[in-house]
């Protein structure tokens, strides 16, 4: 069964959204918050999020754009706001698709599928010298082996493997790992990074080469596919 998160800001719509998609065999989550809807993908694995734009405090761009540091899951924004301008910076932000309210059940559910069927087709696998991380079943493998990560740490080895080369700061990991609502010292950063080189080691990958440290600025993963 499929997970989507829904993440709309009025309890009406989740509930016709959750009416309209259960039937055909979806597993319903439903947040009146994109914060929420962040915290929740921490340690919650989802296959789709359906996401409304115009939401208090966090509006749709601005949750995309944070859930696109992370997450590679896919996102249909599903919104009143209709005008060209508005679909071109949904998916310029990291939307897959676009839908505009009103919208008509078949065609959200059949966008749904094609949206799906398309992540399907790109696997969700990261490789890189023996490391495979599988975001379906949020696992990470190095030469057939298992290495079990916590929810943080798998977070945290997706986005650098994402961002080849890229040096994140310490409050840039703890904004996109943790949330912003969440309050987190640095050394829990340091401690989090210490415990995934040790379980890379300890599986043989080398991780003192890859993983570095920048001293005074935070972490990079260093490297080519």
């Amino acid at each position: 069964m499929k997970t989507i998160l829904l993440v709309d800001d009025e309890p009406m719509m989740l509930d016709l959204l959750s009416l309209y998609l259960s039937p055909s065999g979806y597993k319903c989550i439903k947040k009146e918050s994109a914060s929420d809807a962040i915290h929740y993908l921490q340690s919650h694995p989802v296959d789709l999020i359906l996401l409304d734009i115009m939401m208090p405090e966090m509006d749709g761009w601005e949750a995309c754009r944070e859930i696109r540091k992370t997450w590679d899951i896919p996102i249909i924004m599903l919104t009143a706001m209709s005008e060209k301008t508005d679909i071109i910076k949904g998916l310029k932000t990291g939307a897959d698709d676009y839908i505009s309210k009103p919208f008509d059940e078949e065609e959200l559910t059949a966008r749904i599928e094609a949206v799906l069927r398309r992540s399907k087709s790109a696997s969700g696998i990261m490789s890189f010298k023996g490391l495979l991380l599988d975001h379906s079943s949020y696992q990470l493998h190095y030469n057939g082996q298992v290495i079990p990560l916590t929810p943080k740490e798998f977070g945290m080895i997706s986005l650098f493997l994402s961002n080849m080369n890229k040096v994140f700061s310490r409050e840039h990991l703890i904004t996109s790992i943790w949330g912003h609502d969440v309050s987190t010292e640095d050394r829990t950063i340091d401690s989090h990074v210490r415990n995934l080189r040790e379980k890379l080691r300890k599986a043989g990958f080398p991780a003192d080469e890859h993983l570095q440290t920048v001293w005074g600025v935070g972490y990079k993963w260093t490297g080519k596919e």
